[in-house]
């Protein structure tokens, strides 16, 4: 597993971050500790949680089976409870408790809402930097003019900046191309991917010809339903493009994004032993930028401007990055 660059932290985090929102859900911990395991064995380091999965207790989980190992990983988790600064102090606490640690690696405020208060959530995180309890901080979900405001009171005040952006991204949902990557490349803000395969479509469960298969996640998601028959003629290409290749379609999928300049790591949030192995296995498959664009015409679901051309995410020869 390949090291790459943490945003401009000067930290080197594995390509593949370990998302464990299944781990106490779907996975016991037998078979997560198995999973954590063969991650750390295989080089991963880069380890996602939050307070909110299974109510406390994929943290709880975690925190046991990281025991002996905690210095091997770079950890992540989230702000819980709101975007006060009572609520991001008492949270960190609560989830260095559950994890069993001193300290996370990387704190991130979860959702934005509306009316949140950017200085009082910068000096709240600033707060947690500077008592030890992280070593950075960061967002979930932020918009592109959201993290420049948030940084631009931190740099004012003299406060920690927020490192990293973690967003949903794949052949569906683009939206982030528009300005969250263009901002976050040449701001070096990390970017982390959640939904790289698309609940399941983009690793091949689910036929666009067939009816969903019972006991599936799409029961309790509608929209995969929906995105399979918005999308159904791209997800047979992307299918189809898988087999010809002879890899599994997940290792398009993750292609498709460590092509992408501005993203720094896939979230691969297996819930068996299995997942873990094809997903180790996914990141030795690369794909050229002429197939990049094949796989991404063919769901037609990227933002144009009305010019008809295209946002600068994807225009590797536009020198964005601050040295």
């Amino acid at each position: 597993m390949k090291q790459v660059p943490f945003g401009m932290t000067g930290v080197q985090v594995s390509e593949m971050c370990l998302g464990t929102m299944m781990f106490a859900k779907r996975t016991d911990a037998a078979e997560s500790d198995r999973i954590l395991s063969y991650a750390l064995d295989h080089g991963v380091n880069f380890v996602d949680t939050a307070p909110m999965y299974s109510d406390g207790a994929c943290e709880e989980l975690l925190g046991r089976i990281l025991q002996g190992r905690r210095d091997k990983v770079f950890l992540a988790t989230k702000v819980h409870k709101g975007l006060d600064r009572d609520a991001i102090l008492s949270s960190i606490e609560e989830s260095l408790r559950r994890l069993q640690t001193d300290r996370v690696d990387l704190y991130l405020i979860h959702w934005p809402k509306a009316g949140m208060r950017i200085e009082e959530i910068m000096a709240a995180l600033h707060e947690v930097v500077r008592s030890g309890k992280a070593r950075y901080v960061g967002c979930c979900n932020y918009s592109a003019w959201v993290v420049e405001a948030s940084n631009a009171v931190a740099a004012l005040r003299g406060w920690s900046r927020l490192v990293c952006n973690q967003i949903p991204y794949n052949p569906v949902e683009r939206g982030a191309e528009i300005e969250v990557l263009p901002q976050a490349r040449a701001q070096r803000v990390a970017v982390t991917v959640y939904r790289p395969v698309l609940q399941g479509i983009l690793a091949g469960k689910y036929d666009p010809d067939q009816p969903l298969p019972a006991d599936s996640r799409s029961e309790g998601d509608e929209r995969i339903a929906r995105w399979l028959q918005t999308y159904a003629a791209g997800v047979r290409f992307f299918l189809q493009f898988a087999r010809e290749k002879g890899v599994s379609p997940s290792a398009v999928a993750v292609a498709w994004l460590r092509a992408c300049p501005a993203v720094t790591c896939p979230i691969i949030g297996p819930s068996r032993f299995a997942h873990i192995e094809d997903a180790v296995r996914a990141f030795d498959f690369q794909i050229t930028p002429a197939e990049r664009d094949a796989l991404s015409k063919a769901f037609d679901a990227g933002v144009r401007e009305e010019t008809g051309g295209r946002f600068p995410e994807l225009r590797r020869d536009w020198n964005l990055v601050h040295e």
